[in-house]
């Protein structure tokens, strides 16, 4: 903190890295982007050109079809949330305050073909905690979805004074899988999410505090909300009884319906008992398990594109996930295949020295 606020450039800028429009940017919520060298050296604090004053979250979503990057700013303090929009030429468009937001932790979002997708759940600021992150669950949040009309692309970022807010069940949502319009008109929204009990023993894991699991996360649940527009309501349904996090998808697919999505499985008390990567397939209800082995630890799955004949299909190309092997002190980078977890990886990259498992990551090509 300064006298001024908060300083925008101190960041660990380490939760999430991207491109968009010829540059590199690492990120972490609280503070503007970093951007980075090809060769990963530090250029320094990125505010675009100017028209940045706010934090930037770790989760922007570039649209597949306009190129235009969609992103957020969240404060405990208002604003409480702000809307961005950049072009695919990384020219920011538009920033928008969202009314009627809350101090509640907003750490992911979604866009969909003609909407913004905000979630706001049970876990708000709190200052009277100490651990780092000033935020804890409390039952009198309400949990809230908020969707906000897109304006057409190149013409800002959308038409926050129409957004409407929907309640939902009590719980948090950390990430989303994806959102869509389905041929009704109705947004369906799909993510893991936890309940008061899982949020405090994940919470207990990270901060070091008693009544902690053996592992990172407790309870979370693949989530799937209906929004009905029309009628004004929500219909909240679990999709699956693993613990998962970190959800990826083919990003071609991002605001569109998608067929298959991965996730990480956590050791549970439903026979999980290690580490495993989970491929669903929405359209059979079947999922593929690749567990990894006592002691292995991998980080989120991102998604490779393949290339050439059969590139079309969703599930053609590869994930790419840093595995941890806290048994032997060393790391790899696994290139499996994507449309067939059962088949051998296609490569294992034996790592110089140990790498810890990552949370999130993208697939850059050479021609970006």
């Amino acid at each position: 903190m300064t006298e001024n606020g908060p300083d925008l450039t101190a960041s660990t800028a380490g939760t999430h890295v991207i491109e968009h429009a010829g540059r590199l940017l690492a990120l972490s919520e609280a503070a503007l982007p970093f951007e980075l060298t090809a060769d990963l050296e530090t250029v320094g604090a990125y505010d675009f050109g100017g028209k940045l004053r706010t934090a930037m979250t770790a989760h922007p979503k570039e649209d597949p079809v306009t190129g235009e990057l969609h992103f957020f700013a969240s404060s405990p303090f208002p604003p409480y949330l702000i809307h961005h929009v950049a072009s695919a030429d990384g020219k920011v468009l538009e920033s928008q305050e969202v009314p009627g937001a809350s101090a509640a932790l907003k750490h992911d979002f979604a866009i969909t073909e003609h909407y913004v997708v905000f979630l706001e759940g049970s876990v708000t600021f709190d200052p009277a905690e100490h651990s780092g992150i000033p935020y804890g669950w409390d039952d009198e949040q309400v949990s809230r979805i908020g969707v906000m009309p897109r304006t057409a692309a190149g013409t800002g970022g959308g038409r926050a004074r129409e957004i409407r807010w929907f309640e939902i069940g009590q719980g948090y949502g950390m990430h989303f899988a994806n959102a869509y319009e389905d041929p009704y008109g109705r947004i369906l929204v799909e993510g893991p999410t936890v309940g008061r009990d899982g949020w405090q023993r994940s919470w207990n894991w990270w901060v070091g505090a008693e009544d902690r699991g053996a592992e990172p996360n407790s309870g979370s649940r693949s989530t799937r909300w209906t929004v009905d527009l029309a009628a004004g309501s929500v219909k909240e349904e679990p999709t699956d009884d693993l613990t998962v996090e970190f959800p990826t998808i083919n990003e071609a697919f991002l605001g569109i319906e998608h067929r298959y999505q991965y996730a990480l499985a956590f050791p549970d008390d439903l026979g999980i008992a290690a580490h495993t990567l989970v491929k669903y397939d929405r359209t059979t209800g079947a999922r593929q398990l690749l567990p990894f082995g006592a002691g292995r630890l991998p980080s989120e799955a991102v998604f490779v594109p393949a290339a050439g004949p059969g590139a079309s299909q969703e599930d053609a190309g590869y994930l790419l996930t840093v595995v941890s092997d806290l048994k032997a002190n060393a790391s790899q980078l696994l290139v499996l295949n994507a449309s067939d977890l059962t088949v051998p990886p296609v490569a294992t990259i034996h790592l110089p020295r140990r790498v810890p498992a990552m949370i999130h990551g993208s697939w850059i090509p050479d021609a970006a």
